[in-house]
């Protein structure tokens, strides 16, 4: 397995996570799986064995049944594995279950660890940007949580560009711990990354800890044009929380993504995750798994390159007309503005 530092930060970690997202099977993420425990520390044992070694989730997932399923699965080996949590959506009826209020994020912190059964969090990220909270108090509580051993490093999940530079100005004016992750949603259905976050990241040393890297479940192989939706998915019960895509535009990509199959041998998904690899700034994917048949063939991604004409291939079948003033800067003024990829 191939290691790649998180952003400036000194972590690093491998370029292939696993997300936790199926583990308890508790409320509306039901339908992205429920793995036990059990069957969750036979999934880490693939992992690890793959060199797999850091596992993300987050308090909301499946109302912390994945945090405590998780942490069943790794005891006995905390030293050997990287855990990537989350909070700030609303966990809990009370004015302040939610948001990045350093209320709010020791309350999380300490429900995390006592889930998770252990005493740090090796990257913690805020879930959502909380306009309400001034990034003084956010990043002062988790220069606290750093100082006390709590959690190691620090990210976020889908801020805006402005999002990140304002607290990132702040974290710099005063010392505290600047954000070395940005889990954002990317692949080859969604490059939105690429428009403002990428260069973004490049900049300021942000690593991308890409999550949904096959659009939601759409390039998994199973949808295709002329056929059918897949029975057993989690795409039709979940579609409302994941990133919106026109069917004609995963069409083409599939498309796309079949002929290079046709020339690599490789599967649809490991040919999506691997274009992700060849990105700049990509750190880690998150990818997910209901059973180990889908986990060995995502691992299947790695030791091997796709062709620069493929990576051509692909890059042309999903592109999408740039909102602006990105593709004002793409056509006028590339000379003092180039893109990021």
């Amino acid at each position: 397995m191939e290691y790649r530092r998180l952003g400036r930060s000194g972590l690093m970690v491998p370029a292939l996570s696993l997300g936790t997202g199926t583990f308890g099977g508790v409320g509306r993420l039901a339908a992205w799986g429920t793995t036990d425990a059990t069957e969750a520390r036979r999934l880490l044992d693939i992992c690890l064995e793959a060199g797999v070694s850091m596992f993300d989730t987050a308090n909301v997932y499946s109302l912390g049944e994945s945090e405590r399923v998780l942490g069943e699965a790794i005891k006995g080996r905390r030293d050997k594995v990287l855990i990537s949590t989350k909070a700030t959506f609303r966990f809990g009826d009370g004015p302040n279950d939610i948001g990045s209020s350093r209320q709010n994020l020791l309350k999380a912190i300490d429900g995390s660890l006592s889930r998770l059964g252990t005493d740090y969090i090796d990257l913690f990220q805020l879930h959502g940007f909380d306009a309400f909270t001034p990034p003084e108090e956010v990043l002062s509580t988790l220069d606290v949580l750093v100082r006390a051993g709590k959690i190691r490093y620090v990210g976020v999940s889908n801020f805006s560009g402005w999002h990140l530079m304002k607290s990132l100005a702040v974290a710099d004016k005063h010392g505290f711990p600047r954000y070395v992750a940005n889990q954002t949603y990317y692949s080859l259905i969604g490059r939105d990354y690429e428009w403002e976050l990428m260069p973004l990241g490049l900049d300021q040393g942000l690593g991308a800890v890409v999550w949904s890297p096959l659009g939601w479940g759409r390039l998994t192989g199973k949808i295709r044009r002329g056929q059918p939706k897949p029975e057993v998915s989690r795409l039709p019960k979940t579609a409302e929380f994941g990133p919106p895509v026109p069917d004609e535009h995963v069409y083409r990509v599939v498309d796309a993504i079949d002929e290079i199959a046709k020339e690599t041998g490789k599967s649809v998904s490991q040919i999506a995750l691997n274009w992700l690899l060849q990105r700049p700034t990509v750190s880690t994917l998150i990818i997910g798994a209901r059973n180990e048949t889908q986990l060995r063939e995502n691992l299947g991604a790695v030791g091997w390159s796709l062709t620069k004409d493929q990576v051509a291939k692909l890059d042309a079948a999903s592109k999408v007309t740039l909102p602006y003033p990105y593709w004002h800067q793409r056509t006028t003024f590339t000379d003092r503005n180039p893109p990021a990829v």
